[in-house]
């Protein structure tokens, strides 16, 4: 580590402020894009979050930890059962992905349901929040519409292990600011 962490700093040396200010720039601009794109994919599936990561294994076969799934979320479609969905549960941080048990409809048009992970034996109402039986539309962050096995593993590996994290993070911040074309 210390060879790398000389080139490094023989790398930056050898830049002149404009050099070093251009990569800070760069930087800069390969993250507001990142940001755009997010946004834009927003806007486009309807979503507050288009992609999610699958972190446990109550889906299985259907998906497996560490699949990555695409979501829509627009408002108009009914909710059907059978549709994989993911929703919030008031007071838990982390979204969860299930699958559409029961669907019951009023006559003044709510919807309620009941959701249930493929590979667990009994139905979500343990994991809603206190005194909370049914889901409703606005709890849905989206529906799952397709999916890449695995890709989010890397997800899984940055939120169990931190220093992982910072590892692939800074790795990716010294490639920016070393790498000159």
């Amino acid at each position: 580590m210390g060879l790398l962490d000389m080139d490094f700093l023989d790398d930056v040396r050898r830049m002149n402020p404009r050099q070093l200010y251009y990569q800070v720039l760069n930087f800069g601009m390969i993250v507001s894009s990142a940001l755009m794109i997010w946004k834009g994919l927003m806007v486009v599936t309807g979503s507050e979050s288009p992609i999610v990561v699958v972190l446990s294994g109550s889906m299985e076969p259907a998906f497996f930890r560490g699949d990555l799934l695409f979501l829509t979320n627009y408002r108009e479609e009914p909710i059907r059962v059978g549709e994989i969905v993911v929703f919030k549960i008031e007071g838990r941080d982390i979204p969860i992905v299930h699958r559409v048990l029961k669907v019951h409809e009023k006559e003044d048009g709510k919807v309620k349901f009941l959701t249930k992970g493929d590979n667990n034996s009994v139905d979500d109402r343990g994991l809603y929040a206190p005194g909370q039986l049914w889901l409703e539309k606005k709890d849905v962050v989206g529906r799952a519409r397709g999916f890449v096995p695995y890709v989010g593993i890397v997800t899984i590996l940055m939120n169990d292990y931190p220093k992982f994290k910072y590892a692939i993070l800074a790795c990716l911040g010294l490639f920016v600011l070393i790498h000159r074309e």
